[in-house]
Formats: C-alpha cells, structure tokens, sequence
C-alpha cells in the first residue's frame, strides 16, 4: 500500500519536534513517569517513545498565534483584565464561519477553564448528588474521569456499528434508559471521541425527540467541531431545532484545533437565559473559573487568521487517517477500525485478535507501550477490548508506529 502526497503546504507539518524538556506530558507521562498515568513497562533497547495517547498534536503552533501572543507580552502589565470585545467578536465570527451559527450574541457566551470541569458544572445545576445521566459508549475517559468522583452515574448506552462498519447511535436503548431510569440529562460528545464519529443532523434530531419527549436536558461536547473531513458537515446541537437551542449547554475550544490546551481557555454557547445564568452562578462561587490574558490573546490570534491553517492540517489529518486505516486493515488481521469522518482520533476493536492469540487486551496494551507505542486502552473508554491512537503526528513518525505494532506486537 502507498498513499503519496500530492498537498502544496504552506505550513510545515513534517517536522518531527523534540519534546523532551520542553513540559509536554504527551511525552514525559511515558519517558519521565509524570502523574503516573502509565502502568509499569519496560521500553525496549533501541526504540524511542511516540506520543500517541493524549489528545494534543505533535505540530508546531502556528506562527500567526505566537505573534499575537508575543504582541501582548511586549505590554509589561500583567494584571487582572476584562475580557475584550475582540474576544467575543472572534468567537462570533468563527461560529459563523465555520458552523453557520448565525444568531450568536456576546451574552449567549462564557469562558470556561476547561470543557470537562464545564461538563461537571452543568451537571451541578441540571442534576443532583446521585443522578443518573445519559452518555454513550465507547466514552471519553475525561467524562468517566469526574463524574463518579463529583456524585453523578453514567447510564451507558453502547454506540452500534452498521453494516458498513459506521458508529450509530441506538435509539432504543437510549430512551428504554431513559425510561428505566428516569433520567433528565444527557451528556453528548459531536464529534465523538473517540470513534471519530460526526454525527449527521438527522442523527442528532432523532435523539433530540427522545430527549423532548422526556425533558432531558443535553450537555454537548463539541471541541472536536473544528476538525471535519472532507464530505461531512458538523452541525451544532442547538442548532437542530428549537428545543435542543433552549435546552442544551454546549462546550467549545481552540485547544484541540490549534494545539493550545497547556494555555487554557474554553468556552461555553447558551442561549436558554435561566441555563446561562444558573451556569454563570455556578461557576462564579469559587472565583476559580478564570482566564488567563495570554490564552484570550492566543483564541483571538486562532480564530481571526486560522481559517488557512486549519484547512491544511485537516487536509493532514484525514491523510493520516486514511494511511493508518489502510495499513490497519492490511496488516492486523482480527483488527476492526472504522473510517473516521473528523478529530484526528481511531478507535481500534481488537476483541478478535485478542481471543486468537489468547492475550488480554491489557497485555496487548503493554506490547505496544514496550516498542514506544504509546496508545490508550480502550478499557477508559468502557471498552474492554478497544485502543485509541491519536494521529496527530508527522506522517513519517505514523507509519514508524505503524512498522512496529506490525513486526513486533500484531505479527511479531
């Protein structure tokens, strides 16, 4: 197999970067131990480690970004700050530009330290200590990370794969749960992590009926909403009809776009005014939830000169998906992976592969950590038999990973 690349680049998205020293957890969990997020292991003579996990990129951040950054740093005062009207402008623009969100107002907005910590803050005003909510699975492991921890269950309902092998969410098992459960929130991740999914609009208007017809309220993660394949279309939840614009809190992000999430800096869209000043008091009370001036500086840079850049990285990121999905279902016989249609995640099914080799997919886990893999077990994401490899990354290093999960984890 041979994919060739044909893409004029303006910006550079071959250069391998070196990230040792540099604060990257990406790289120092794996190498250094950081937090130890890492089980024991034992990284093999002669093999260095590829950040795969952690859902940032392994490109440079672009220079229009640092540039706007760098002009606020020449100003020598650093203090407390209001947040400007070029702010809210340069979030209004991009919604615009690139999801058709036509009607959005400075006061439908607010900052958020991070999309998790607003996803618990949601639940603290939607719910109460010991609700119930519903998320589908596989689940992003930052959800399952707070929620249990915050006083809140997970009702899962499974995504089901079609006959094409497409990620669909089952609209009876969601409202039988919902049902059986009483529940009156629902957590959803458009794009999905980490299938990749996007969720087309009919898709989202049939769950938004369900979720109508009882009064679940919906908590939309859609920080992937930036980074959409050619031939797909990503449509905001409030956007599908008028009960899911008045009931719905929705997270957004410059993080994962342009690789930004060490400066911090979130955002959440309500237009629901009782929502947004429930959420508002919620995440005033410990005077914590605060931006820092670099990060609204860097948001403003990202959004009004970013439109050129973000069309050439997806243009890598779909290449990249296209060669690992190809390699993978060439060379790892008893692997699933789907097509992805945005992010730049996969989400491997190794369920056959391991009962043919009769390893867990833990074990398969620590073969692929030991030859500098460095990929997520799907267990997380409440899948015992998944991975997910992030392919963020210079081509060149992609099929490195790729040459040595063939030689020396699936076929070794």
């Amino acid at each position: 197999m041979k994919i060739e690349r044909f893409i004029i680049m303006k910006y550079d998205f071959t250069t391998v970067l070196d990230r040792e020293g540099h604060d990257s957890l990406a790289y120092d969990a794996p190498v250094h131990g950081t937090m130890n997020i890492f089980p024991d292991y034992k990284l093999q003579e002669g093999f260095d480690v590829i950040p795969m996990w952690i859902a940032d990129m392994s490109f440079a951040v672009p220079d229009f970004i640092i540039e706007n950054v760098k002009k606020r740093l020449e100003f020598p005062v650093y203090g407390y700050f209001a947040y400007s009207k070029e702010y809210y402008q340069a979030i209004i623009d991009w919604q615009k530009q690139q999801h058709q969100v036509n009607d959005l107002l400075p006061e439908n907005i607010g900052y958020e330290n991070g999309v998790i910590g607003g996803v618990v803050n949601a639940l603290n005003i939607l719910c109460s200590k010991g609700d119930k909510f519903l998320i589908h699975s596989p689940t992003y492991n930052g959800f399952s990370n707070v929620i249990s921890p915050n006083g809140y269950e997970m009702v899962l309902s499974p995504l089901i794969k079609d006959n094409d092998g497409v990620w669909r969410m089952d609209y009876e098992d969601m409202e039988r749960k919902i049902v059986e459960n009483n529940l009156h929130v629902a957590l959803l991740c458009s794009p999905h992590n980490p299938t990749g999914r996007v969720w087309e609009k009919e898709e989202l208007l049939k769950a938004i009926e369900i979720f109508e017809r009882h009064q679940v309220y919906v908590i939309s993660d859609e920080i992937w909403s930036d980074l959409i394949f050619k031939g797909y279309h990503h449509t905001p939840t409030q956007n599908v009809n008028d009960y899911a614009k008045n009931h719905t809190i929705s997270f957004y992000a410059p993080s994962k776009t342009f690789n930004l999430a060490g400066m911090i800096g979130s955002y959440h869209i309500v237009y629901n005014k009782w929502l947004k000043d429930r959420l508002d008091k919620e995440e005033s009370l410990t005077h914590y939830n605060s931006m820092n001036v670099l990060s609204m500086h860097a948001l403003i840079g990202a959004y009004t000169k970013g439109n050129e850049w973000l069309g050439q990285l997806k243009d890598i990121l779909e290449e990249n998906s296209k060669y690992a999905i190809n390699y993978i279902n060439e060379h790892f016989e008893g692997v699933f992976v789907s097509q992805t249609q945005g992010t730049y995640l996969i989400f491997l099914q190794c369920h056959d592969w391991c009962q043919k080799h009769h390893l867990s997919n833990d074990e398969l886990y620590l073969k692929g950590l030991e030859v500098g893999v460095m990929w997520t077990n799907g267990k997380e994401y409440k899948d015992n038999y998944g991975m997910r490899m992030n392919l963020s990354l210079p081509l060149s290093r992609l099929k490195e990973a790729l040459d040595r999960l063939d030689k020396y984890v699936f076929n070794g």
